[in-house]
């Protein structure tokens, strides 16, 4: 299960927020999102977690905590939309 996770201070980097969510269970993949002018976080990111019981334990023990004197969002991530279909002369075309 891929849960959207926010609101970390920008001292956090992958390898904080991977053994934060390893406390609730296993973690296959935690990717915070960078800012790629200024190499820092974003505050935002991913946890991927197999196990749907552990990320949702995960989720009602995390959402809402606070570190470092902020509040955390932890939630299921949501599908991104599909991006329309580019033709060849790069103009946007719904089929």
């Amino acid at each position: 299960m891929k849960l959207f996770i926010a609101g970390f201070p920008n001292d956090f980097d992958d390898t904080d927020l991977k053994e934060m969510f390893e406390l609730y269970g296993v973690v296959t993949s935690a990717k915070l999102v960078v800012d790629r002018a200024t190499g820092k976080t974003k505050g935002f990111g991913f946890i991927e977690m197999p196990n749907r019981a552990e990320a949702l334990e995960t989720i009602q023990s995390l959402n809402g905590a606070g570190i470092k004197g902020k509040k955390i969002v932890v939630q299921e991530a949501e599908d991104r939309p599909k991006p329309a279909f580019k033709s060849r002369d790069n103009f946007n075309r719904r089929y």
